[in-house]
């Protein structure tokens, strides 16, 4: 396996550059024992929030230390897209009742340190699965298979926890999940409106007419994707962990299932959805949507009635990502090139919506 393949940090920009002299002193009281300096990269990719890799040095037993680093992006003021002692809170509880949370080791909260609060977590070895499988890997069918399983599997677990028993019931406000979540995308839509994407009101009016009630009340990741599993570089089929938490919250499960559902691109989609895939979802062997979802609700006892709410609203929710993103490109606020299209992928999201929909009322 090539190592470039392996999650690495890379492409560190100078302009988030910190003092590392004053995190280290920081960390070493931290950790007793933990000796040398680090050398400190930037990951490239990631959420909104910043993430660095600290590698020590050889420690006293030979073997040398790696930590991961989360910090905000720069100059930016408390909210709870950033909010660190949220994250670190949710991750340290997860941890013994969920084992694929990376270790915790350490929060700060002093900004005097590296300019705002920061947490460290222990790094994760392994492979991330991005839109392509790494050059000199492949999966057989079956073992796709069992990989698709395996990762859905682990949404199953999370959403079995006993949040009260994890100390996690301050998590998010519970009951009225689908609703809320319902009136806060319409909004976030309209604020983000460009001339040149729909208005959704079909699909907005549908969705508000046809909510069901929450099925269930659990912890939900919010983001969960075949991107954001660490796979073990040994055994690609064995998932060792789940990153990118910031968005985990208390809520439905359908409704974190019909957002992860909205990624899966099948081998057999149309052009404009292969186009934006982001993980190997279309290999052989990997399940359809469909079968995801027969899947999970048999295992879990839900009933799959009304799973096309589910789906129209994952699919819009990724449309007002996209839009959201797509807005800033459009008034200039970031120079990206690659956002410049993202107005094409909100049509498309519109018209999948509205045809889930014109099916829906066929069958009634």
């Amino acid at each position: 396996m090539s190592k470039e393949y392996i999650d690495q940090a890379k492409d560190l920009r100078d302009s988030d550059s910190f003092d590392i002299g004053s995190l280290n002193s920081w960390l070493q009281q931290a950790v007793p024992g933990l000796q040398g300096v680090p050398d400190v990269k930037q990951f490239s990719g990631g959420a909104s929030n910043l993430t660095y890799l600290l590698s020590y040095p050889a420690q006293a037993d030979g073997q040398p230390v790696e930590y991961i680093l989360r910090r905000p992006p720069p100059g930016h003021k408390a909210a709870s897209a950033h909010d660190m002692k949220r994250e670190y809170h949710v991750m340290k509880s997860l941890r013994p009742v969920f084992p694929y949370v990376p270790e915790m080791i350490a929060i700060c909260d002093d900004a005097a340190v590296i300019g705002g609060d920061f947490y460290v977590m222990e790094r994760l070895t392994g492979i991330i699965p991005r839109g392509n499988l790494p050059r000199g890997m492949s999966l057989s069918r079956s073992q796709a298979r069992d990989l698709c399983l395996s990762t859905f599997d682990k949404l199953i677990d999370l959403h079995k926890v006993d949040y009260l028993a994890a100390g996690l019931s301050d998590l998010g406000k519970g009951q009225g999940y689908v609703r809320r979540q319902v009136e806060g995308w319409s909004s976030r839509y309209e604020k983000s409106h460009t001339w040149n994407v729909p208005k959704f009101k079909k699909v907005i009016k549908w969705l508000k007419e046809n909510q069901p009630e929450d099925i269930a009340t659990c912890i939900i990741h919010n983001d969960f994707r075949l991107d954001n599993v660490v796979l073990n570089a040994e055994n690609p089929g064995e998932i060792i962990g789940v990153l990118d938490w910031e968005m985990c919250t208390l809520g439905d499960p359908l409704m974190d299932l019909g957002g992860a559902l909205a990624y899966w691109v099948e081998a057999r989609d149309d052009f404009l959805m292969r186009a934006v895939r982001r993980q190997p979802s279309h290999l052989p062997g990997m399940l359809t949507r469909k079968q995801i979802v027969s899947y999970y609700c048999d295992k879990m006892g839900f009933d799959k009635s009304q799973w096309p709410f589910y789906e129209v609203f994952g699919l819009f929710r990724l449309a007002v990502i996209a839009q959201q993103i797509y807005y800033r490109y459009h008034h200039k606020q970031t120079d990206n090139p690659a956002f410049k299209n993202f107005w094409i992928i909100v049509n498309y999201l519109n018209l999948r919506c509205r045809r889930i929909i014109r099916q829906q009322k066929k069958h009634h």
